[in-house]
């Protein structure tokens, strides 16, 4: 193996999504400490022109594997494809985003090619030629420090954790011609949501529980348009028929970590707290002195949410018409 570390740039629609362009920040500044190399894999037909960017991250270069059998819900041919890649490249360390796809591909990477993996990292370290990684753990009671042994270190980062910075490079491009194995999965639908915003890269996200009483949900709807955030919802909430599952946070919906992440009518059962709790400023809006959604929060109005949401929504409309 070697000092090198890849990337998989994830994207949809030929636009690359916020947690590449983060990888891609974490992953150079790995290699100006271990002066290693970075490159970045990209899979999809024409992507070429979209890739050029990648270097105003850090990529140094940039492998496209552009097979025309491509398709982002077929993850045993992108493993396929990823495994013959890192065996010609023997990086040391591969980085992915945390998202439905990365953590399905991630694991099925260190299935086949018997590397160690983290996921759900928040931060990555080197010490020495140690790499240390940061994650939640028993439902993020917990952040433990894990020491990976072996190669490829598969790291699976948490969208929101890690800073995006820039870098000047011109990355060499490659088109990639490697055969892949037919996908024993058979694609057969694609369903779109209403979300504008994908929750696990809002930078705000406006949540509402049990406390909401119903399925109407526009005064949240509207304080989230208004920061250009995104609604989610509790466990509670979803399991009434209020909002949909792509819209649950908690430890058995969507892991965030918003810059601001506002719980209205939530309580805080240890559930929900594991899908929200490393977000940077947490807001709660709750009737009960008592809720334990308190504890964590760095702000807390005990109040009726239907009174107070639109208080804070309409205070909102006026700092943008001072601005």
């Amino acid at each position: 193996m070697s000092n090198r570390i890849m990337v998989v740039a994830e994207h949809s629609s030929h636009e690359f999504r916020k947690v590449s362009y983060e990888i891609l920040s974490l992953g150079r500044r790995l290699v100006d400490q271990s002066g290693g190399e970075l490159v970045a894999v990209v899979m999809g037909k024409d992507m070429a022109e979209a890739s050029k960017a990648l270097g105003k991250y850090g990529a140094q270069r940039v492998l496209l594997a552009a097979y025309s059998e491509f398709n982002p819900y077929l993850t045993d041919a992108q493993c396929d494809l990823i495994t013959k890649i890192i065996q010609v490249e023997t990086p040391d360390i591969v980085l992915l985003g945390a998202t439905v796809l990365g953590k399905d591909l991630a694991a099925r990477i260190a299935a086949r090619t018997g590397g160690p993996i983290a996921m759900d990292c928040i931060a990555v370290r080197m010490e020495e030629e140690k790499v240390i990684a940061t994650r939640p753990m028993y439902g993020g009671k917990i952040m433990a420090d894990v020491l990976l042994s072996g190669t490829p270190k598969i790291l699976v980062i948490r969208p929101n954790t890690v800073s995006v910075s820039e870098a000047e490079e011109n990355p060499d491009m490659t088109t990639l011609d490697i055969p892949v194995s037919d996908s024993k999965l058979q694609f057969i639908e694609k369903t779109e949501t209403e979300s504008k915003i994908d929750l696990t890269e809002a930078e705000v996200i406006v949540s509402g529980g049990r406390g909401m009483g119903g399925s109407d949900y526009s005064i949240l709807e509207e304080l989230a348009e208004l920061m250009k955030g995104a609604v989610g919802a509790s466990r509670s909430a979803v399991d009434e028929g209020w909002r949909p599952y792509s819209d649950q946070v908690g430890q058995t919906g969507k892991v965030v970590s918003p810059k601001l992440y506002m719980a209205c009518g939530i309580s805080g059962a240890i559930q929900h707290l594991a899908g929200m709790s490393s977000s940077k400023v947490i807001v709660a809006v709750n009737k009960d002195p008592d809720a334990p959604i308190f504890a964590k929060a760095d702000y807390g109005i005990v109040g009726d949410l239907f009174e107070v949401i639109p208080l804070i929504s309409e205070e909102i409309r006026k700092l943008k018409t001072q601005s």
